[in-house]
């Protein structure tokens, strides 16, 4: 009989569903050290909270454990890159607390339009100051909404049954999907800004994301907005909302999360007029903790008793064997949809495959999903990987579409990958030199050959004399080092493209520079993995 460690405290209702699934309860929370090594080698599965830290020290040393659940969503307590190394795998609870992350933003939205925790405040001292906590009716008020997955799908919903305007910004979402929820889709973040009584956020904070709505949003927003933060600290930059909260442009916030937790005792946030602040509430109901608890179980039952992998952060449920045979392509297939989520612009509504030559002879399902896990896994705060990738595009309304030719072409095989948007088609070729370094070879109209790894540089422009001796001088003032240059253009003088591989992050100072030359129309950064580098459920 399989047995599981319970390494925090789990609700009756989860361990219920072990004892019933058959599995033998090794209940005991709160262990650390010696005696949690000791502990997750006599077991075979193993639940933990955020009060448990599986370090790579400690996974090194599992004996016969083969999964880890983390009940709830973020897994930065485990050492996912260790315990793939070891063959064992990590599942989470994405829909867990959905719902109740939804209505702790509904609370603060109404305790933030109503001053109730100051009124409740005041009242406690035996005032009574009607005239001081004049509030704002939500009806007929304008919510924007900031990532439209699970939960900021839920917040609209109940947001719509206020009598609230909703209108959204989320790259994978397409408007007709949003519209379903109520929703008004817009194409992007600065469109939405100047639209909004309220804004809430509900995305992953990512390199991307980090002070995602800073001093230049904030200042795109009406005076008398009020903003919302219930998904991750850092993604609102605390003193530019600080500064607006002094300042009078914004006539409120609700804060459940901050860049540092617990908040410090002497955090500026503290004394900032007309803001609402709770501990990280956002999962804290008796449903939210039972429901992450029931699906924790069914998880480990699942696998430990059927082998169903389902909620992997670090596995595929593909063939081993096939998985390694297709190691190259897969990994370019990837790189092509990390690219095109960052180079195309606008709302994502379907990519279309097409795989040429030998590939055309192979199931093409691998690569479809590798390639719209690269799509992804930028902008969602789930784990994403080749096992979940198609679901959750199809969640979002975007539609996978799959083309063969065994015509070569110029090369034995191709992928091409067309990305549609609301505001056109993205066309991006790659193949593999040597059968296993990926390459670009085809942008847009034009023919080039670049590497398909680290900082990348992609400017449209005029072929024109001196305007490579132009980079080099700029880049060089800005201590910027330009380790290669692919071009492809129509004619000489004619439309060009060119990608540069950059060795550092160009500031952006550095890229105001180069935009300064006539003759250079746009410049986009991607960032892809370093040359030779894998996603954790490839390992």
């Amino acid at each position: 009989m399989p047995s599981v460690l319970i390494c925090d405290k789990l609700e009756a209702a989860g361990l219920e569903v072990l004892r019933q699934g058959g599995i033998e309860i090794d209940n005991r929370p709160g262990l650390s050290g010696k005696e949690l090594i000791e502990a997750l080698q006599k077991n075979d599965g193993a639940i933990v909270r955020s009060g448990t830290r599986l370090t790579g020290e400690i996974l090194e040393q599992t004996g016969r454990l083969r999964a880890v659940v983390r009940a709830g969503v973020g897994v930065d307590n485990i050492d996912v890159a260790t315990a793939t190394r070891r063959g064992i795998l990590v599942m989470n609870t994405p829909s867990g607390n959905t719902v109740s992350a939804a209505e702790h933003t509904i609370a603060l939205l109404l305790a933030v339009a109503r001053h109730i925790p100051s009124a409740d405040a005041s009242m406690k001292q035996g005032k009574w100051e009607r005239g001081k906590f004049l509030g704002t009716q939500v009806a007929g008020k304008t919510l924007g909404v900031i990532g439209l997955g699970r939960i900021g799908r839920e917040v609209a919903r109940r947001a719509v049954g206020l009598d609230m305007q909703v209108v959204g910004y989320d790259p994978l979402i397409s408007p007709a999907k949003a519209a379903e929820f109520g929703i008004r889709a817009v194409a992007s973040r600065n469109e939405l800004l100047p639209l909004c009584d309220f804004l809430t956020l509900h995305i992953p904070l990512t390199e991307e994301t980090k002070d995602f709505i800073g001093a230049e949003e904030i200042a795109l927003m009406k005076k008398g907005a009020r903003i919302l933060n219930v998904a991750r600290g850092g993604i609102v930059n605390e003193p530019a909302l600080i500064a607006a909260l002094e300042s009078g442009h914004l006539a409120g916030a609700g804060l459940d999360v901050f860049e540092k937790e617990p908040l410090p005792s002497d955090s500026p946030l503290l004394k900032a007029p007309r803001i609402v602040l709770t501990p990280h509430l956002g999962a804290s109901t008796v449903e939210a903790q039972e429901a992450v608890a029931i699906e924790a179980a069914h998880l480990l039952v699942d696998f430990l008793t059927k082998g169903v992998v389902q909620c992997a952060v670090n596995a595929a449920a593909v063939n081993r064997a096939e998985l390694e045979e297709m190691r190259y392509y897969v990994d370019l297939a990837r790189r092509l949809g990390l690219f095109q989520s960052q180079y195309s612009q606008g709302t994502i509504q379907r990519a279309v495959l097409t795989f040429r030559g030998e590939l055309a002879k192979r199931n093409p399902k691998l690569l479809v999903d590798a390639f719209t896990a690269g799509l992804l896994e930028r902008h969602l705060s789930e784990s994403v990987n080749i096992v979940n990738a198609g679901f959750l595009a199809r969640e979002r309304g975007i539609e996978i579409q799959t083309n063969l030719s065994e015509v070569k072409g110029d090369f034995a095989t191709l992928v091409q990958t067309e990305l549609h948007t609301d505001q056109g088609i993205y066309t991006a070729s790659g193949t593999l030199f040597g059968n296993q370094y990926p390459r670009l070879v085809q942008l847009g109209a034009y023919r080039l050959e670049s590497y398909l790894d680290g900082i990348m540089l992609v400017f449209p422009h005029q072929d024109v004399p001196g305007l490579i001796g132009f980079l080099g001088t700029e880049f060089g003032r800005h201590q910027v080092n330009i380790a290669s240059m692919h071009l492809g253009r129509e004619a000489p003088g004619g439309n060009a493209i060119a990608v540069l591989n950059l060795d550092s992050m160009p500031s952006s100072e550095a890229l105001k520079a180069i935009l300064q030359h006539p003759k250079i129309h746009s410049a986009q950064v991607v960032r892809l993995p370093a040359a030779g580098e894998h996603p954790i459920w490839f390992a």
